[in-house]
């Protein structure tokens, strides 16, 4: 059992404590008014306190939204965000975040962490169910709780209809009179991977890859642009928050986060495929699953290939993988699936939420996201090393070498023959490295940025998807000039 859970018991709906109200502070970022948990007297409540740099979060609310689907109407649904770092404590910042994530449900910024405090919450995520009388039914910490979470609605449910003084279920409160976002054709870009005369762009939001010109203009789209999973041609495919890309002659690989799994692109005929993972996110290593290549994969966020071998960022089990296309196998070759910043060989190290990958010579850079902290790993001896940052819990805005630099959520990563660019992400900036004596510089742009994340670099330029801004933005590094790509304007 994970440490901090209160497990759903029907023997205690006579002595479950009522959750004490929200705080006053608590910012309601997507209604109008005010929220209490008394307005939902009478209905089952599922409190979500959730984290948007959280790869756990984000299998969360990804499992909440199919217990959505498969039980409406039975629950009523709070988010409630508490920041982990400094730029994530804003209001705008959380309503972003929550655009990001399609949630529907009332969000509350709780930027001082007091319900956080008050509640005694323990990790991201942690879930909190109320029954009809606002008594905390259970407390679930961690992802994959599904079932459980289905179980106890249904017996709280029952617990309902025995009870004849269950209130009506209340109206819920409108939505806050703004725009989800403004209209663009990205939504939320992941990465922008250059060629010599093509530009891939992982159109998250919209559930698709685009191949673009390089002034932007689109050629051909892969995905739907809806939400899902299979196989096909060109359009006649789903992707689900697809993120990192990589490419080998005329095949693009394609992190296919939302779906858990790795898709090929043959670009010569516009086809799609299931390459890596089985559709569903893996709570054990790929060695103890068989290490085929339909083992489960929990949220793949970057991939780098290199003939028959594809190397994965599994970011929710915080370990890289490699997969032999070729012998059709799967291992492990650094992180011990536990959420750290400790150098190692092989399975002896430990990486945090690991977002971006970039192959150089005998090794793979990762951008370790959750430890604000740059690895190299030597293919060699697997050997994983800490080039930039220290800890999780250390991030900053700093220059300097190795673990005197400071960075917060580093996503991406982009090597060229000399240099090494980073996008230091809720730092709002860029970086450059030198790789071998770990310095790092914060490069100096003339547009400002807005969470950048997965980037390239070829025709001389510095590809980077500015996330938040819902743009691809082109920069030459020697002068700091920026354009924005005008990608499908």
């Amino acid at each position: 059992m994970i440490v901090g859970d209160i497990p759903f018991d029907a023997t205690r709906a006579v002595s479950r404590p009522v959750l004490p109200e929200f705080p006053d502070a608590l910012c309601w970022v997507n209604r109008r008014e005010r929220l209490r948990l008394t307005d939902w007297r009478g209905q089952i409540v599922l409190v979500l306190f959730w984290n948007a740099s959280s790869v756990s979060s984000a299998n969360m609310l990804g499992e909440l939204r199919q217990l959505e689907k498969k039980m409406p109407g039975a629950f009523v649904s709070v988010c409630v965000h508490t920041p982990r770092f400094m730029s994530q404590q804003s209001d705008a910042a959380v309503l972003k975040a929550a655009h990001r994530n399609r949630l529907r449900a009332p969000v509350a910024n709780d930027g001082d962490w007091l319900a956080w405090k008050q509640l005694s919450i323990p990790a991201w995520p942690t879930t909190l169910l109320l029954d009809a009388d606002g008594g905390l039914a259970a407390r679930l910490v961690g992802e994959g709780r599904t079932q459980e979470i289905e179980d106890a609605i249904t017996q709280l449910r029952d617990e309902m209809h025995a009870e004849s003084s269950a209130m009506p279920p209340p109206m819920p409160a409108p939505l806050r009179d703004v725009r989800a976002e403004p209209a663009s054709p990205l939504a939320f870009p992941a990465h922008a991977l250059a060629t010599r005369t093509r530009l891939f762009v992982s159109d998250s939001g919209h559930h698709r890859i685009l191949e673009c010109s390089h002034d932007g203009r689109v050629l051909r789209q892969f995905g739907s642009g809806t939400p899902g999973n299979w196989d096909g041609q060109l359009a006649a495919c789903g992707f689900q928050l697809p993120q990192g890309l990589a490419i080998d002659n005329d095949t693009l690989y394609v992190a296919d986060t939302g779906n858990h799994c790795v898709r090929r692109v043959r670009l010569d005929a516009g086809e799609v495929e299931t390459v890596l993972g089985s559709g569903r996110p893996a709570y054990s290593n790929v060695e103890e699953q068989g290490g085929g290549l339909r083992v489960a994969i929990n949220a793949p966020n970057a991939v780098a290939v290199d003939g028959a071998m594809l190397y994965v960022a599994a970011s929710g089990q915080h370990q890289i993988l490699r997969a032999d296309l070729h012998h059709q196998r799967v291992e492990t070759i650094a992180g011990d699936g536990r959420s750290d910043v400790r150098d190692g060989i092989g399975g002896q190290s430990s990486l945090s939420q690991p977002l971006a990958l970039a192959s150089m010579p005998g090794q793979l850079l990762i951008a370790d996201a959750g430890g604000n902290a740059i690895r190299r790993l030597r293919f060699a001896d697997l050997a994983l090393t800490t080039l930039v940052g220290s800890s999780p819990w250390e991030p900053g805005r700093n220059d300097g070498a190795g673990r005197k630099a400071r960075l917060a959520y580093p996503s991406g990563v982009a090597a060229t023959e000399n240099r090494v660019y980073l996008a230091d992400t809720c730092n709002d900036r860029l970086c450059v490295l030198d790789a071998y004596s770990g310095e790092v510089a914060t490069l100096q742009v003339d547009y400002p940025l807005h969470e950048p994340q997965g980037m390239s670099f070829a025709a001389g330029s510095l590809w980077v998807a500015d996330r938040n801004d819902h743009a691809i933005l082109r920069i030459d590094p020697a002068r700091g000039t920026c354009e924005r790509v005008a990608v499908d304007e």
